[in-house]
């Protein structure tokens, strides 16, 4: 269960739910590849990548392209 970031703080930046899982699970897979944070390493509260994606999202630092 995700209890940071909320799911209604980030449907404020992404339009559905599909799309926020697979956003997160994309940027997921950049991470664990070895992508550069978009976040200073002490601005995460969480340790895995998953987490690290959402709170990238709930930061407004990561987006779909043509969405809102």
């Amino acid at each position: 269960m995700i209890l940071y970031p909320s799911v209604d703080k980030l449907l404020e930046h992404v339009n559905s739910r599909y799309s926020l899982v697979m956003l997160a699970a994309k940027r997921a897979h950049e991470l664990d590849a070895g992508a550069l944070p978009l976040l200073n390493e002490d601005e995460y509260k969480s340790d895995k990548n998953v987490g690290k994606a959402l709170e990238e999202v709930e930061a407004g630092k990561l987006t779909i392209k043509g969405e809102n």
